[in-house]
Parts: structure tokens; sequence; C-alpha cells
């Protein structure tokens, strides 16, 4: 599997396209056009795409009060 430049991991790529896949399940119209039926293989198209858009959270982690 080839992931798109701007995922940097397979676990993230799954999560998107998941989450995408559910959008269409519930109503979600496919921003790509596709010969497969499946909102799995639409969803994965949609993201290899880059028509998701994706956010990165840095968690910032306080490590001086572990513990207390």
């Amino acid at each position: 599997m080839d992931l798109p430049s701007n995922i940097d991991s397979k676990f993230r790529y799954i999560l998107i396209a998941a989450k995408r896949a559910r959008q269409l399940q519930s109503g979600g119209r496919p921003l790509v056009q596709s010969p497969s039926k499946k909102a799995t293989k639409i969803a994965q198209q949609e993201v290899s795409a880059g028509l998701i858009p994706i956010e990165n959270i840095e968690i910032k982690s306080d490590n001086g009060n572990q513990g207390k």
C-alpha cells in the first residue's frame, strides 16, 4: 500500500478512511467518481486523492507532574 504524502502512517490512513466510509454510509456524497459501490473503497480513493482534509493535533505532555 502506498500512503499519500500527507499521511504519516498506515494506522492514520485506515482511521481517516474508516471515518469517511461511515460518512458515506450515512448518506454523504462521494467526492470521486468510482466504479465501486463500496463505501470503504470510495473512501480510500478519496483519501489517496487528497480530497479529505487531515488535521494533525500535537499532544503536549507534562512530564513534571507524573506520579503526583
